[in-house]
């Protein structure tokens, strides 16, 4: 699994140009899943998330969790997380779960949050084609794979 952490003044998502969600304040996650994942990936990177420390304290030190700071989460499923770009100029997506894999996953991802950070997330639609607004704040942009732990 991998996910793309965005620290965002707001950020939204609409789909047929309607507005399906927003956040003011919080992370803006992109997510994506390959087959190989499993709930232990899951749980893993919501982990991460939840004690990710990069909202500013007191002392304008990144020091603060997305709880500390009373943010939220708008979760965007994002299978292009998973392109590869070895052979030639179109990237290739085979290594992204298929939706009958990745639907059940990004489901479960939900919860995951959900538990960790104590309040309900926001989220997109997914497979839908959506249109993003945020404003990143910072920037502050990190990158957790499950498969390579840093």
């Amino acid at each position: 699994m991998r996910a793309i952490i965005q620290r965002v003044n707001y950020a939204s998502v609409k789909a047929d140009g309607k507005e399906i969600s927003s956040i003011a304040k919080g992370f803006l996650v992109f997510a994506g899943w390959e087959e190989m994942d499993t709930t232990e990936d899951l749980e893993w990177i919501s982990g991460k998330i939840a004690r990710l420390r990069i909202f500013n304290d007191e002392n304008d030190l990144m020091n603060l969790s997305i709880q500390e700071s009373s943010g939220d989460i708008l979760l965007v499923s994002q299978f292009t997380l998973f392109a590869s770009t070895k052979k030639g100029n179109r990237p290739s997506f085979i290594r992204s779960a298929k939706p009958d894999i990745a639907i059940p996953l990004y489901e479960k991802f939900i919860l995951c949050l959900e538990k960790d950070v104590g309040k309900p997330i926001k989220k997109g639609i997914f497979g839908a084609d959506m249109k993003i607004s945020l404003e990143n704040d910072g920037p502050v942009t990190i990158q957790i794979d499950s498969k390579n732990k840093e």
